[in-house]
């Protein structure tokens, strides 16, 4: 199929959808990459340039700096005027991070005493309003060298705040603090190579329900339970479905059915978020199935790297049954719930981001991909600077793609099939943390602080 007919198709075929959190008013960023988890908040002038390192000069755009307690790679998370953060407090010492390249697979040496706490900042000043101590003890499960504690990002719907902790509990408190419930899922051990590699995926809601996924490789789930008081109310065994996996599941809502999309290896999955059923499922590529899956388009983008394959799949959500892509068949022509797939091109960490008629990938390597959204057309692939590797996801702005940096600097790059590097700021330590945005606000969570970009 030639790209103009494949193009025509989809405009009168795709189903407009309404994302499981709303429309982005530019405001609210209340759960990992915001509303719907795309990664988008337009409506505001949003700054490409500062400084926010001072010893690479005079301290230029920033709003305000605190200090963060703790290690954690969780992003912020904002609402209203409150900032929501987690965080891991090891009770002695300086918790061990591996930073740069020649992260193997190793366990970090962190297994003693830690505190795993909610934080909350006001958003206008950064004083930090609350925190909450929602489990101390020693972990249950091993991290991997290059991760934390406390991955996992808060979501917020209503007056409900949720923290997932893998091992460590379900946590839920209402804006001002106040334990509400919390929920025992006992040791969930994301392990590979024999060694656990930490928990990282957050929970995600829908009206009253939550979702979450617990891919521990000897009994991975599924489930699904009550935001009122954390009662399960289903659970789906992923044997022999999924190895292991640390994305967030995506919950996708259209006319006649909502689902949970959950990244993982051999499988990627659609869940039927009323009951678990099975809608649909599309085989995987990455063995560490890291990215989370987002609507944009009307359309779910899923991607997943590591080993031989980096697919990048555009889904119809309407699918059903098994989706994949035939090998012969690399058009897609005869499979019509694909708009389009490739098996080299995914991001292996980093979540990426679709922005008008295009689709942007960060990468370990500093190299950032961009693709045509609506055909799969390969755009430019391009290395962003010496030293630069995108482990957290891509968001944008205001006509910018954001792109933090493990090396500690945030590179900004002008949206459009052109590839520009626009400025790459300095933020003093490195980021592992994808950025938040609200009212034309950057929020960037680095190993050790909370800067505010305006």
């Amino acid at each position: 199929m030639n790209l103009r007919r494949r193009y025509l198709l989809l405009i009168v075929s795709v189903t407009t959808s309404a994302g499981a959190y709303g429309a982005d008013d530019g405001t609210d960023w209340p759960v990992f990459r915001g509303p719907g988890n795309a990664g988008v908040a337009d409506g505001f002038p949003v700054r490409s340039g500062w400084n926010a390192n001072p010893q690479a000069g005079d301290i230029e755009g920033v709003q305000w700096q605190a200090e963060v307690p703790g290690l954690s790679h969780s992003s912020p998370v904002v609402v209203g005027n409150r900032i929501f953060l987690t965080t891991a407090i090891a009770s002695e010492g300086k918790a061990p991070l591996k930073v740069g390249r020649g992260g193997r697979p190793d366990a970090a040496d962190d297994n003693g005493e830690q505190s795993w706490v909610v934080l909350c900042y006001d958003k206008s000043t950064g004083a930090e309003l609350w925190r909450q101590t929602a489990h101390k003890g020693r972990p249950r499960a091993t991290r991997h060298i290059k991760a934390t504690h406390a991955n996992t990002s808060v979501s917020v719907a209503g007056n409900d705040v949720l923290a997932f902790f893998g091992s460590e509990g379900l946590h839920c408190y209402d804006l001002d603090g106040t334990l509400t419930w919390r929920r025992d899922l006992g040791t969930i051990n994301i392990s590979k190579y024999g060694i656990g590699w930490g928990y990282a995926s957050s929970p995600a809601i829908h009206k009253d329900r939550v979702a979450i996924v617990c891919d521990d490789p000897d009994d991975p789930f599924v489930a699904v339970l009550s935001l009122t008081d954390g009662e399960e109310l289903w659970r789906v065994s992923r044997k022999d479905i999924c190895e292991r996996s640390w994305g967030t599941p995506f919950i996708h809502s259209s006319p006649g059915r909502t689902q949970v999309v959950v990244n993982g290896w051999p499988w990627i999955v659609s869940y039927d978020l009323a009951s678990g059923e099975e809608f649909w499922r599309i085989r995987g590529g990455g063995d560490n199935p890291v990215p989370t899956p987002f609507e944009a388009n009307g359309l779910i983008y899923i991607t997943n790297a590591h080993g031989s394959q980096s697919p990048i799949y555009v889904v119809r959500p309407e699918a059903r049954g098994d989706i994949s892509p035939s090998e012969e068949d690399e058009n897609n022509d005869s499979n019509k719930s694909v708009i389009w797939s490739t098996t080299r091109g995914g991001s292996y960490m980093s979540t990426p981001v679709v922005y008008g008629d295009y689709l942007y990938l960060g990468n370990s390597n500093g190299v950032l991909r961009c693709f045509n959204s609506l055909t799969g057309e390969k755009v430019y692939e391009r290395r962003l600077g010496a030293g630069a590797s995108i482990l957290s996801s891509l968001v944008a702005a205001d006509g910018k793609i954001y792109c933090a940096s493990e090396n500690g600097t945030v590179y900004v790059v002008s949206a459009g099939p052109d590839f520009e590097v626009l400025a790459r700021n300095k933020m003093s330590q490195p980021c592992f943390a994808t950025p938040a945005i609200s009212e034309g606000v950057l929020y960037f969570r680095t190993t050790e602080r909370l800067i505010a970009i305006k």
